[in-house]
């Protein structure tokens, strides 16, 4: 209510500077081919062309701040609390106002100006952020709605702001303009004002944490700054820590997810280290886990899980699309903390990591890190086994979700990814979408949507709304045999179909290249369906209880034979709408049809399936 009657007002600020800038020799570090590639996708954005979550949009060099393009809706311009952001038929999808004012292709466009001195590019950047800080003021419309944006709009600004620092009109454009001091000391005051809590306190609250210790940091020009950066730092802490296993895996066991954190962690901590702040030393472990963490469960083309939630965000982007996200993690985290001898080879290079390892101190000489890859992290419950020839299966055995409403799960208990040489053959679906689509919502986190069991017709957790669960599966691992001398072992069990028990093993054969998949059922009656997903790269000729799959990599044909379970009457579908069934999403907002393989049938008592995946040559 106090807000609504009229926000605060910002205090005077007169002859500040900026002084967070490169240091001497950062832009110099940075790989010619990786200039090559910011600076083309730098051209594509001039020419007013950008793609944001499958939507191609060729308005970017004159954007409006409040349209979406897919439903050519527009989000009403009214107090930020008042703006229905979830009902897509008010607002449109939000996602897609939201992306292009995190204003992360500003910060493409400012490396583009740096690492060539391109005026051009310089001057695009400063007319759109003028032009949004005029469309957007402080309260008003959907742009200050979720504080996640605000952080990361906060962490975009200043990079754009030490990328522009020697084009003569940067002064002018940020610490000389009353209008961008408004708008940075409102974002910091409503993040200090409204942060994430409880069952919220997830990515959002961490997001929240880097964006206000950045701007603190860079843009500490105001009697707030210190309290706002001594606060932020706290808070980076606590929600790093909170959000994470002592594994170094995040807790909301979503893969994507775990890139967001992890990048918004190393943006921040930079800042801290180039601001001489004392960042306290569980903030670098946490981050130091979870780049190892990482590092042990990509597959051999450097691609992580497909677990839970993904919605394509981003923490900081200096780079073009081509620039391999999971690769770019590694380079950065090889540059602050130093590789380990089991660490995965991260080829090619990317303009982030120089510039950001150049703020950064160096951490993990002396600290205690895994001596051989892990294969199994028990407090997160995610295995992954390897076999011969880049086999690698995710076993999924973990805790549903984090925090009581586990926002970004998905009721997988039980599911295995199955990738060869970074192929998805027994593949995660993903997730399309947040808002505006429930069936399809629905479809992509449920339990047929995974490579799991279903039983009776239901989810193995119970969902209350799309980023809601009323009741979480609770799963056990009963055995790990990651490094066994003739085959790769692990075995779980759920009780989200209580009384009845669904216990699985899975077995990677080194020998003869098979994925074994036993499914025990044991309690009372129920119809089950048992579903395999195929990647969208994979072909599938199903005969009875077998398929045939064939697909191409690196101009090579490979082949695989699934045999499964007899006891199960076995379709196939393929890219089906009523309801859906047979689609993969290789991006938020973006679905392909793929070929799923759902066996039917009823057990009463006990009952086993076995399936067996074998890849040929």
């Amino acid at each position: 209510r106090r807000w609504r009657s009229g926000p605060p007002e910002r205090p005077p600020v007169t002859g500040v500077r900026f002084t967070a800038v490169l240091p001497e020799g950062a832009l110099a570090g940075v790989d010619g081919d990786a200039v090559k590639r910011l600076v083309a996708e730098a051209d594509r954005l001039m020419a007013g062309r950008a793609e944001f979550f499958g939507v191609v949009r060729d308005d970017m060099a004159d954007p409006d701040w409040q349209s979406d393009p897919k439903t050519g809706r527009r989000a009403p311009l009214e107090h930020a609390f008042d703006v229905p952001y979830r009902d897509e038929e008010a607002v449109g999808d939000i996602k897609q106002i939201w992306e292009p004012s995190r204003h992360q292709y500003l910060t493409v466009l400012a490396a583009a100006y740096a690492l060539t001195g391109n005026d051009r590019y310089a001057e695009r950047v400063a007319a759109h952020l003028r032009s949004w800080w005029e469309a957007n003021p402080p309260l008003r419309g959907a742009h200050w709605v979720s504080g996640i944006e605000l952080g990361i709009r906060l962490l975009s600004w200043v990079w754009i702001r030490r990328l522009l620092d020697g084009w003569a009109g940067a002064p002018a454009l940020f610490e000389e303009n009353p209008v961008a001091l408004d708008q940075i000391w409102h974002h910091q005051r409503w993040l200090a004002t409204f942060p994430s809590r409880g069952s919220s306190a997830n990515n959002h609250a961490v997001a929240e944490a880097a964006g206000q210790l950045a701007a603190s940091c860079a843009f500490g020009w105001f009697p707030y700054s210190p309290r706002w950066r001594a606060d932020a730092l706290r808070d980076l802490d606590r929600h790093l820590r909170a959000n994470t296993f002592l594994s170094g895996i995040n807790r909301e066991l979503a893969s994507e997810y775990h890139g967001l954190v992890l990048e918004l962690g190393l943006a921040a901590l930079a800042e801290a280290d180039a601001a001489g702040v004392t960042v306290p030393t569980t903030t670098r472990l946490v981050l130091l886990r979870m780049t190892d963490a990482l590092a042990a469960v990509v597959d051999d083309r450097l691609r992580p899980p497909r677990q839970g939630d993904a919605d394509d965000g981003h923490g900081l982007v200096l780079d073009g699309p081509d620039t391999d996200r999971w690769g770019s993690l590694l380079a950065t985290g090889e540059a602050v903390f130093g590789r380990l001898g089991w660490w995965p080879e991260v080829p090619g290079a990317n303009v982030r990591t120089p510039l950001l390892a150049s703020l950064t101190e160096p951490y993990g000489e002396g600290v205690a890190r895994p001596e051989s890859r892990p294969a199994h992290f028990a407090d997160a419950g995610l295995t992954v086994l390897r076999g011969p020839g880049g086999i690698w299966c995710r076993c999924d055995g973990g805790p549903h979700g984090f925090l009581s409403i586990a926002a970004h799960a998905h009721a997988d208990a039980l599911s295995v990814e199955v990738r060869h040489d970074g192929v998805d053959v027994l593949a995660d679906p993903g997730t399309y979408c947040y808002h505006g689509l429930p069936e399809w919502r629905s479809y992509f986190r449920s339990t047929l949507g995974h490579n799991t069991l279903e039983a009776g017709g239901r989810d193995q957790s119970v969902s209350g709304g799309p980023f809601l669960w009323t009741r979480h599966a609770t799963t056990r691992v009963l055995k790990v045999d990651a490094d066994g001398e003739e085959a790769a072992r692990w075995c779980a069990e759920h009780d989200g179909y209580r009384p009845l028990l669904h216990r699985r093993q899975v077995e990677v054969a080194y020998e003869s290249r098979e994925v074994r998949v036993v499914d025990t059922v044991s309690g009372d009656r129920r119809e089950v369906r048992l579903a395999f997903h195929l990647g969208p790269d994979i072909t599938a000729e199903l005969e009875g209880s077998r398929a045939r799959l064939s697909w191409t990599r690196d101009g090579e044909d490979r082949s695989a034979v699934l045999d499964l379970p007899a006891g199960l009457t076995w379709r196939a579908h393929r890219g089906e709408n009523g309801p859906p069934l047979g689609w993969y999403s290789p991006g938020f907002g973006r679905k392909v049809p793929s070929t799923t393989l759902v066996g039917s049938g009823s057990v009463d008592g006990t009952a086993e399936f076995t399936t067996v995946l074998g890849f040929d040559g």
